[in-house]
């Protein structure tokens, strides 16, 4: 129950800080319907979640609010001076790009289940949700990392062998084709 009052209020936070570019959205939609943001929010999130069970187009839906607002956030990191933000949304990117190519394996099975794009949503927000410890944070650190530093030194001597064969390859194309 006090978890559910803490997000209430961290919606309601958010609906009505005004520093906010979609609390300045809802603040104009609630002077001109005369209800209140929340209500509009939460109805605006049912029937999103309708329309990624039941409309066309889910995918782009989805891939764009999983996309859109954290490359918006990445870009605002990248001109702050704190290196903290920049940290979360490195985070974050190295969770999506880890989660998209899972996904890849298991799409084709998933998409058949009604409500796939609607937890895919729910997912991305869990990523992405303004708080301390939110979801792209608790999977690199419980999965994403321990695996990195697991499996680093390999991959990094595969790829420092790769590089060198490349390089020998290129060699060899580039002193035959001197010769004819």
């Amino acid at each position: 129950m006090a978890r559910l009052a803490a997000v209430k209020d961290s919606l309601k936070k958010a609906l009505y800080d005004e520093n906010k570019i979609w609390a300045k959205y809802f603040a104009m939609l609630e002077k001109k319907t005369g209800v209140n943001r929340t209500y509009i929010f939460l109805g605006s999130v049912v029937i999103l979640g309708i329309y990624l069970v039941f409309g066309v187009g889910q995918q782009l839906i989805c891939n764009i609010f999983g996309f859109l607002y954290p490359a918006y956030c990445s870009m605002k990191a990248l001109e702050s001076p704190k290196k903290e933000d920049d940290t979360k949304w490195l985070t974050y990117w190295v969770v999506f790009a880890v989660f998209t190519i899972v996904e890849f394996f298991s799409d084709y099975i998933l998409c058949w289940f009604p409500v796939y794009w609607v937890f895919k949503c729910l997912f991305y927000m869990w990523l992405m949700v303004p708080v301390d410890n939110n979801g792209s944070l608790i999977l690199y650190r419980v999965i994403i990392r321990p695996t990195f530093l697991r499996y680093h030194d390999k991959v990094d001597h595969f790829i420092s062998n790769a590089q060198d064969a490349a390089i020998k390859a290129a060699a060899t194309v580039l002193s035959t084709d001197k010769r004819d």
